[in-house]
């Protein structure tokens, strides 16, 4: 055993041997040294166990590279999103655009105005950065930006209903990934919930008759992640609005996705605009700065400028706020929608739910006989019709004609299961990982979203089944 043990390199020997020498210029000394000294324990301990235990210098050179590099790759990092969910919030929802990305870079490396005045020389409020286009965009009066549209719900409600009841359709009672729920976000921002009406039908009567003078807001939620269909019947935001301000109430809308733009002059479904909301009376609307709108995640509040500015008093206000890369990557987005004739062209939302099913078909049909080639032996692949999906709570019964790679094993019967769990791995094994749906005994690759197909195409070699 002692034999063993001392026939070990020293940390020492180990930093003079020139690959060694690579890897402390790479990495740094400290790094280096840990990694070694962690190793050489490993190995002692299974000399320990085993005296026989094969090593060399070199094999424990090779380990620690291995090492080394793999604790040097971030846990976040790009992936083929093929599942069929565009905005899919687990891979990332929302893609930046060209612009967007672009103006993050330009504040991350360098020194910015985010709270500098550059006319008056004064401190000034990062929210001025996007003040102005929102308001162009959707006729409000101001706006305020938060991390989250969660936190911009919690905002509003805290600020304008604290210890005050507020009215809300119960059909309207959310609840969205993570378990959030408006029910909860509003006791935990100290306000009363007042259901109204039944989950299929609420009349503004049923509003009225629950006005109290301890009522502190009227409230509508847009069901963005469901639909209640058959039986139903709702109060528009316009007659909501008259009934609010007829007993000098405010009146917020929570759009959740939220967006710009007439979804419907794009073929796609019907979804409520910020726009119409003011239109209607809204004294408040939230929405998301992601999703639909197609920019970094925030909660966008707009609305009326004495609201907006109870709001930005609020001290959570600072503890929700938002970074300069997040306002940056707000502002060029916003930016985009001023020339509404190029948003399916260089905003990736967009492009990818307006995308002709044509060259989405046409893209599977040139990937056939590679995806085939690879998996020669191992699986079956065929081009098969689907559905994309938006996601991200947005139009849930808004189905996108697309087409997809179907991947069934060549194991059949008792077996199918485990060898398509083995192909799903091994595509998620890749270089950059490959993440599909699985469907009907097949892996499906649903294309919507695949626009590098050059990189998709060259990694196929690398595939380890």
């Amino acid at each position: 055993m002692k034999t063993a043990f001392s026939a070990l390199p020293s940390v020492d020997q180990l930093l003079s041997q020139p690959a060694v020498m690579a890897l402390r210029e790479r990495f740094g000394h400290t790094a280096t040294v840990t990694v070694l000294r962690d190793l050489l324990a490993e190995l002692r301990s299974a000399l320990k166990s085993q005296p026989d235990t094969p090593w060399d210098i070199q094999q424990l050179i090779a380990r620690c590279r291995a090492r080394m590099d793999a604790e040097s790759h971030n846990t976040l990092r790009p992936v083929f999103n093929l599942t069929g969910t565009v905005l899919h919030t687990n891979l990332g929802r929302a893609l930046l655009s060209r612009q967007a990305a672009t103006a993050v870079q330009a504040v991350m490396e360098t020194a910015s105005n985010l709270e500098f005045d550059l006319d008056s020389a004064s401190r000034g409020d990062r929210d001025d950065h996007i003040d102005r286009l929102i308001c162009e965009l959707t006729g409000a009066e101001a706006a305020t930006v938060v991390n989250n549209n969660a936190a911009a719900v919690f905002l509003l409600l805290n600020t304008i209903a604290m210890r005050k009841q507020v009215i809300v359709s119960r059909g309207e009672l959310i609840e969205i990934g993570g378990a959030f729920r408006i029910p909860d976000i509003m006791a935990r921002a100290g306000a009363k919930l007042v259901e109204v009406g039944t989950t299929n039908r609420t009349h503004a009567k049923d509003y009225a008759a629950a006005i109290t003078p301890r009522t502190g807001l009227l409230m509508k939620v847009h069901p963005s992640n469901y639909a209640i269909q058959g039986f139903t019947s709702g109060v528009g935001e316009a007659e909501v609005a008259k009934l609010a301000h007829g007993h000098d109430l405010p009146f917020a809308v929570d759009l959740g996705s939220g967006t710009l733009v007439d979804f419907v002059a794009l073929g796609l479904p019907k979804e409520p605009t910020v726009q119409e909301a003011i239109a209607q009376g809204a004294d408040l609307v939230t929405f998301s700065g992601d999703k639909l709108l197609g920019g970094p995640q925030a909660g966008i509040v707009v609305g009326k400028k004495e609201l907006i500015a109870k709001l930005k008093r609020n001290p959570l206000k600072r503890a929700l706020r938002v970074d300069k890369m997040t306002m940056a990557a707000l502002e060029a987005t916003l930016h985009q929608y001023r020339y509404p004739e190029l948003l399916t062209r260089d905003m990736p939302t967009l492009r990818l739910l307006t995308r002709p099913t044509a060259e989405i078909q046409k893209l599977a049909e040139r990937m056939l006989p590679v995806v085939q080639y690879a998996l020669s032996g191992h699986a079956q692949v065929e081009i098969r019709p689907g559905y994309s999906q938006i996601g991200s709570g947005s139009l849930p019964v808004g189905l996108l004609p697309s087409a997809c790679l179907a991947i069934t094993p060549v194991i059949k019967g008792r077996g199918a299961g485990t060898a398509l769990k083995k192909l799903a791995d091994a595509f998620r094994t890749l270089p950059r990982p490959v993440v599909g749906r699985m469907e009907e005994g097949a892996l499906l690759f649903d294309l919507r979203c695949l626009e590098n197909e050059a990189e998709f195409m060259s990694q196929m070699e690398a595939l380890t089944l």
